[in-house]
């Protein structure tokens, strides 16, 4: 954990630095302040994802993974307890198996591009969009928002990612290379910076293709959801990235959500629970709402 914690403050600092000079001269937006609204519960964000919620992700994938590496055989019991071979574990199976580790990461980046995709279309879904709500809360965007993720949002993504590929038999090691070139990139293309990346706009996201994904502009909305390959949006018709303009409003829309980590963490579980209050009233969602926006303003 302390060497966890080490690469974090190191990783940190050095994305503070190199995105400190890029939004200072290529800004999005000019006039955004540096120390915005919020930025100190998205630093605390950037810790607690990364040296928690990430530990708790690797955990959940281990669980996914065990019963289909006990049919493999590469977990036995043995007198009550799991026995395993770490070393048979990193190094996958199958055909896959026998491809180079650098060979496995670029296989996995597409792969795994494609399968977040739908993972974050689904977190756009009536089902996990409360989980989702809170990445999208800040009306502010700059790379450190990349880390303002509800638990939940990252382990169920990481989840989905990961384990599909541990089953496809690619390497662990292989899988991690691709977390960490993911979270590098994640904060580049939350960066408050213009980039649009030219010609190469539909082959690798840039800071203005992602940064359109988290406006409040009608035109932008459902729009951008690949995290590396824009060309996923191109075939599933989500790409939405204008030549010469810059989204500049964000946040949600109708929505408010108080900007302290409990708060937010605790969000998910109250819009469940309105959600069944509304269910057990027999009322419309009209008349249920009109009634919880009283009760808000009256708090």
């Amino acid at each position: 954990m302390e060497a966890r914690f080490v690469r974090t403050l190191i990783l940190f600092v050095v994305l503070t630095l190199v995105f400190g000079v890029l939004e200072r001269f290529f800004p999005s937006i000019p006039e955004q302040p540096k120390w915005r609204r919020g930025v100190w519960l998205d630093t605390f964000y950037w810790f607690f994802t990364q040296l928690v919620t990430q530990v708790i992700s690797l955990g959940a994938i281990a669980l996914a993974a065990v019963p289909f590496y006990l049919l493999l055989g590469r977990i036995t019991i043995q007198n009550g307890t799991l026995s395993l071979d770490v070393n048979q574990i990193l190094a996958g199976y199958g055909a896959v198996s026998y491809l180079p580790l650098w060979v496995q990461g670029l296989i996995m980046i597409v792969v795994g591009d494609l399968i977040g995709y739908w993972t974050h279309r689904w977190h756009h879904s009536r089902q996990l969009w409360s989980i989702h709500a809170i990445h999208h809360s800040s009306e502010m965007i700059d790379w450190l928002t990349a880390m303002r993720l509800h638990p939940l949002n990252d382990i169920i993504s990481r989840v989905c990612q990961a384990t599909p590929l541990l089953l496809l038999g690619f390497s662990p090691m292989a899988v991690d290379v691709y977390v960490v070139l993911l979270t590098s990139h994640i904060a580049l293309i939350h960066a408050n910076v213009s980039w649009t990346f030219g010609p190469f706009r539909y082959v690798i996201s840039s800071p203005a293709f992602h940064r359109w994904h988290h406006t409040t502009e009608e035109l932008g909305a459902g729009k951008n959801f690949a995290g590396l390959f824009p060309v996923f949006d191109l075939i599933f018709g989500t790409f939405y990235m204008p030549q010469g303009e810059q989204p500049r409003e964000f946040g949600l829309i109708g929505e408010k959500i108080k900007e302290t980590f409990l708060d937010q963490l605790l969000f998910p579980y109250r819009t469940w629970k309105r959600v069944r209050a509304w269910f057990n009233s027999n009322q419309s969602i009209a008349e249920f709402a009109e009634k919880e926006q009283i009760k808000a303003s009256n708090s």
